[in-house]
C-alpha cells in the first residue's frame, strides 16, 4: 500500500475492515490502484482468499 495507515504492506494483506471503510468513505481512488482494492474487497468479501494464498505460493 503506497499510503496510509497500512503503508508499504502488500495490497493482498489488507484486512477488510481497512477496505470497507475506504469504499464507505469516499469510494476507492481512480486508477489502477482503486482497480486492485476493489478487486481485493470483492474477493476477501466473497470468502475467496484462497485465491491469494495460492498467488503468494508462486513466488
Amino acid at each position: 500500500m503506497p499510503f496510509g495507515k497500512y503503508k508499504g504492506r502488500m495490497i493482498a494483506d489488507l484486512p477488510v475492515s481497512y477496505l470497507e471503510w475506504f469504499k464507505r468513505k469516499d469510494g476507492f481512488p481512480k486508477g489502477k490502484l482503486g482497480m486492485q482494492l476493489e478487486t481485493l474487497y470483492e474477493i476477501k468479501l466473497n470468502g475467496l482468499e484462497e485465491i491469494i494464498h495460492q498467488l503468494k505460493r508462486l513466488k
